[in-house]
């Protein structure tokens, strides 16, 4: 067992649930903090079910200093995971301000609230986002970072870079920034999974919706693209595989590891149409699709190179395309209505 009590930021969503799940496994005690402006309460009951187990949430909003503050007096933290932020790259273009004072703002509290606490190791969310449109593939960690094309990826860079000027002010802070690729599927119980409110903003949960009779039709932006098949290619990685990476990180946090940066991505990339076809084999029926104009700011492809991870967390992607869709399809089909479904149907 691990001693240490780990704060998880945003752990009610799709990404923080499943990481919550592997670091109880793994013997950490956790407390999640989460607005639920993007979450649900639900997704944490159906977290304690999968785990057995009771765990403390509380409901802070990092943008409220004096909360977070009160938060740290009353547990005794080791270090935090640093999940919450608003992550809609679409909204981020109308509403910088608010994601510019969410992301960045919440983020700084966080960090001054840590560092008046002493509690200085730390797991970042970052993104692939930050390294803008590739100048070579596969990304390594050391591919320029910061040509983002919208105020999302901005915030996230911009975070990335006030983690490493802290980090040379102050040799005592351990963080490590992991940036992610497309993660997709979702817990094998089928209980937990990404729940969209709204119109999904990616692919695989619109996919699923519409495989299930929620939407229409998915629309393909652009089939003319430099890849085999002529539609967008991106690394996906099942959620599990991810969640697990934060605990090979926590576990690097605990050998005083100053700061580090890892992808976290399966090195592999996939184009819109396999991923719709995969669904669709997952499903055992046809994802209706059609093609539509391009859309500004995307790129044709983008793929990780993870051998770093591998190298340094010993940590590996092992779940392939088919095992994300098929958990992606259970959990679409017992949850229609996400966490809002009457319980999952058997």
């Amino acid at each position: 067992m691990s001693s240490g009590c780990v704060l998880v930021t945003g752990g009610a969503g799709f990404v923080g649930t499943h990481s919550v799940i592997e670091l109880i496994n793994a013997g950490y005690s956790v407390v999640v903090v989460d607005n639920f402006v993007n979450a649900s309460h639900e997704s944490l009951k159906r977290v304690e079910e999968i785990c057995g187990a009771k765990i403390p949430i509380v409901s802070v909003d990092l943008t409220d200093k004096q909360a977070l503050a009160d938060l740290f007096k009353k547990h005794k933290f080791t270090s935090v995971i640093h999940f919450a932020g608003l992550k809609a790259v679409g909204e981020s273009c109308e509403l910088p301000l608010l994601y510019y004072k969410v992301n960045i703002g919440g983020t700084t509290n966080l960090l001054e609230v840590m560092k008046e606490n002493n509690v200085k190791n730390l797991i970042f969310s970052s993104s692939a986002t930050v390294y803008g449109t590739p100048e070579y593939l596969p990304l390594d960690e050391n591919h320029p970072t910061g040509g983002c094309t919208n105020p999302y990826g901005k915030t996230k860079y911009f975070i990335e870079e006030i983690m490493k000027d802290l980090s040379k002010s102050d040799p005592e802070w351990n963080i490590v920034i992991l940036r992610y690729f497309n993660p997709v599927g979702a817990h094998k119980s089928g209980k937990i999974g990404e729940d969209p409110k709204g119109v999904p903003n990616n692919l695989m949960p619109y996919c699923a919706q519409v495989a299930v009779g929620k939407r229409k039709e998915i629309n393909v932006y652009g089939n003319d693209y430099d890849t085999p098949d002529g539609t967008g290619v991106r690394d996906y990685i099942h959620v599990e595989d991810l969640a697990i990476g934060h605990v090979a990180a926590q576990k690097k946090i605990e050998e005083c590891c100053g700061l580090k940066i890892y992808n976290l991505g399966t090195g592999q990339g996939y184009s819109v149409m396999d991923m719709i076809n995969a669904l669709s084999k997952a499903a055992g029926k046809p994802v209706p699709y059609k093609i539509a104009e391009r859309r500004t700011g995307d790129i044709a492809s983008c793929y990780s190179k993870p051998d770093l991870a591998a190298k340094e967390l010993g940590w590996k992607a092992t779940r392939g395309l088919d095992e994300m869709c098929e958990d992606l399809w259970r959990w679409q089909t017992m949850n229609p209505d996400g966490f809002n479904s009457n319980g999952p149907k058997s």
